[in-house]
């Protein structure tokens, strides 16, 4: 710079030297040597001396002005350069989308968060405001154009609003939009600069916040948030209840914020579960208990009382959650059922003691009697009326018998403790039972299919197993239909950890629907035999029961029946 600057000087000097001297020549040729050229000459020298150093001075100073301007472009492009940088940082630490609209033109200019952000590629953005309106959502669309609009309309300098704008995927995202005004020299709105920010996830959880406000304002559940620091009763300090809490201890919210829950605790409170409380506080960690405690005017309740401990993001414990339940009710219902059951078992063993007293008591007269018969069957009765009067007594003596002998097997099997339990083969006791109907088996002459499997039965009581494969049996051949001849299938097999016993028949079948319910109950009679009690399925269930089984029923009237039993294989 500064050999091009004397460069140019010296050619100047060079110049102004030739002209003077041309000029020299000039004047003593045209004035006839009149003129001293010599004394010119100097003259000229002199002149050209202080034109160059007046030219010098000049250069000097134009190039220090153009170095200054020179530098300051220089920082004014640094400065450009350093706040594009810084713009192009905010833009992608803060997810921001920017945008550019030159108004007049309907020009639009988007960084490059529109792709970052909504996915969108470079070939789908087109340069206009209509491609920026027709993807905010329909709901909002109006709403913002109206409000940028006004924006416009009113000149003002600064515009925002919130909308859901739309993703190259066809997903929308909740956004905040600011923009300002640039104007020319008259005023005149030339361009609009804005941002878009990206709002989705607090929306999100504004959302959540919101519903779990709306939860805790309406539950029925008292809540409470304390503080972590701990006063001199070692309890955190109050802050928040919701009005659930105010409903169920009588105090108000501002009686509460700032003390601690020992206003609740009354001599009556469980002291031990207290000092339970207070370690768990001590250690930060989860307690439950439920005790006694007195409300604002003194009355007594149950509560179910839970501290929660709660952390804040970098883990570290900031409150307490306190969940109060009344549970008074359920307290007194505990209590009433204690009670309940505690006259129920001395019922139900009064009962025990009854049928056993009674059915002591009623064999001796019972034995008598079937003596007496016995003795009167021997001696020969001429008078008809007599005999079927005796026959008559003797079939009721007999039905007595067999009602209390049943009823004594009730009452064994209700008493489950004093069952013998052992592991049996089903084949075995099926046979015994065969054997114990093979009379009405050969008159009746039923179609028999027997497919028992070498299956055991653990865990069981052979007479009570005895007895249900006998009712059931009985059951069949005595119930058979007079319109076809009876079948009977008898099977059993092992799922998974179950032993399966299936008695299916071709019988006069019950009614379900009307009878369903009654199935197994005690003397319910399903059809009209003279010799029927209605225990049988009693007994058979209880027993099923008592060995820790299951029975369901099939059936349909003049179809069958067919019973279902169940017993743990293990």
């Amino acid at each position: 710079m500064k050999s091009n600057s004397n460069k140019t000087t010296f050619i100047f000097l060079l110049l102004l030297s030739f002209s003077a001297l041309g000029l020299s020549f000039s004047l003593s040729y045209f004035n006839n040597g009149t003129i001293n050229t010599d004394l010119l000459f100097v003259e000229n020298i002199i002149l050209i001396v202080i034109a160059g150093a007046i030219f010098k001075y000049i250069t000097h100073r134009n190039k220090l002005r153009n170095k200054a301007e020179f530098e300051n472009l220089i920082n004014v492009n640094k400065d450009i350069i350093e706040a594009k940088e810084r713009y192009d940082i905010v833009a992608k630490a803060t997810s921001d989308t920017i945008w550019d609209w030159r108004i007049e033109e309907d020009i639009m200019i988007w960084n490059k968060g529109i792709q970052g952000v909504f996915g969108y590629d470079k070939k789908e953005i087109e340069k206009s405001s209509k491609w920026w309106f027709e993807r905010i959502h329909p709901e909002d669309s109006l709403k913002m154009s109206v409000r940028l609009y006004s924006f416009l309309d009113f000149v003002k300098d600064r515009w925002q609003d919130e909308y859901r704008f739309r993703c190259a995927d066809g997903t929308y995202k909740h956004v905040i939009d600011r923009g300002f005004l640039i104007k020319d020299k008259s005023g005149k709105i030339v361009r609009m600069i804005g941002a878009i920010q990206d709002v989705s996830k607090e929306k999100e959880e504004e959302e959540r916040l919101r519903l779990l406000e709306t939860v805790i304002t309406n539950t029925k559940i008292a809540i409470a948030i304390a503080n972590i620091e701990l006063n001199e009763t070692q309890y955190p300090k109050i802050w928040y209840v919701n009005p659930a809490f105010s409903e169920i201890t009588g105090f108000s919210r501002e009686e509460v914020v700032s003390k601690d829950f020992s206003i609740l605790f009354n001599k009556n409170t469980d002291v031990l579960q207290l000092e339970n409380l207070k370690n768990a506080i001590k250690e930060y960690r989860e307690c439950t208990f439920e005790t006694a405690c007195s409300k604002k005017d003194g009355t007594p309740f149950w509560i179910s009382l839970s501290m929660i401990p709660v952390n804040d993001f970098e883990g570290r414990h900031s409150h307490w959650i306190s969940i109060q339940r009344d549970i008074t009710i359920e307290k007194e219902k505990i209590k009433e059922r204690e009670q309940l059951i505690k006259e129920l078992t001395k019922n139900n063993n009064d009962l025990k003691q009854f049928s056993y007293i009674t059915s002591h008591n009623l064999r001796a007269p019972l034995s008598n009697l079937t003596g007496l018969l016995n003795l009167i069957e021997d001696i020969p009765i001429e008078n008809e009326d007599l005999k079927e009067i005796i026959d008559g007594f003797a079939n009721s003596t007999y039905m007595l018998n067999e009602t209390i002998n049943d009823l004594a097997k009730v009452i064994i099997i209700k008493d489950s403790s004093a069952i013998k339990k052992e592991k049996i083969l089903v084949k075995d006791v099926f046979e015994n039972v065969f054997n114990q109907v093979s009379f009405l088996i050969n008159t009746i002459k039923p179609i028999l299919k027997i497919d028992l499997e070498e299956t055991y039965v653990l865990n069981s009581n052979k007479s009570y197993l005895e007895s249900i494969f006998l009712n059931l049996m009985t059951n069949s051949l005595k119930y058979k239909s007079t319109k076809r001849q009876l079948k009977i299938n008898v099977t059993s097999k092992v799922e998974g950890d179950e032993v399966i016993i299936v008695f299916e028949d071709n019988g006069i079948g019950i009614d379900m629907e009307r009878n369903k319910n009654k199935i197994f109950g005690l003397y319910q009679r399903f059809h009209n035999l003279p010799d029927s009690k209605g225990l049988g399925l009693y007994l058979v269930k209880s027993q099923v029961e008592a060995m820790d089984g299951t029975i369901s029923v099939e059936s349909e009237v003049e179809k069958g029946t067919t019973f279902i039993i169940k017993f743990k294989n293990q």
